[in-house]
C-alpha cells in the first residue's frame, strides 16, 4: 500500500468516529500524476448529492505529458465509489448535527486508488489546546529518554 497523500489536519481538527475505504473515479492522466505524488487533500472535503458521494477540492496535478486535450481542472468533483448500505449509514450520520464527512488519505492498494474517508465531529478550541498540550509532553517525555541513553 502506497500513500499519495495525506490529510494532517483532520486528526487535529476532528475527532475520527467511523472511517471507510472508497474507490474514486479519476481519468487516466490523473492516475499517472497520482502514481507522480502530485496530489493534495489540503481544504478537500466530501459532499452527499443524490445518493452519490463526492470529494471536493482535491488537487491533482495535470499530467505534464499529457496531451493538448487534457487541460481539465485539477480541483474538479470527483465521484466517490461505495456501497449503497456505506452511503445510506454515512448520509444517516451526517444528517445529524456535528457530524462531517472528511478525507484522510489517498493511496494504492495494489493496482486501485482508494481514498480512505472519516465521519468525523469538529473540535472545540479547548479540545484542540489539551491535544497540543499532550503532544507538547509526549515530545518532553521522548527528548527525556533520548537523553537518558
Amino acid at each position: 500500500m502506497k500513500t499519495i497523500a495525506v490529510n494532517k489536519s483532520a486528526s487535529f481538527e476532528y475527532f475520527i468516529e467511523d472511517r471507510f475505504e472508497a474507490g474514486i473515479v479519476l481519468e487516466g492522466a490523473e492516475v499517472k500524476s497520482l502514481r507522480a505524488g502530485k496530489a493534495s487533500l489540503g481544504e478537500s472535503f466530501c459532499e452527499v448529492r443524490g445518493g452519490e458521494v463526492f470529494l471536493k477540492n482535491m488537487h491533482i496535478a495535470l499530467y505534464e505529458r499529457s496531451g493538448a486535450f487534457s487541460t481539465r481542472d485539477s480541483r474538479k468533483d470527483r465521484k466517490l465509489l461505495l456501497n449503497r448500505a456505506e452511503i445510506s449509514k454515512i448520509v444517516g450520520k451526517v444528517n445529524e448535527r456535528g457530524y462531517t464527512l472528511v478525507p484522510l488519505k489517498v493511496y494504492f492498494k495494489d493496482a486501485l486508488v482508494k481514498v480512505e474517508i472519516a465521519l468525523c465531529k469538529g473540535k472545540h478550541t479547548y479540545d484542540k489546546k489539551q491535544a497540543l498540550k499532550e503532544r507538547d509532553i509526549k515530545r518532553d517525555m521522548d527528548r527525556m529518554s533520548a537523553q537518558d541513553r
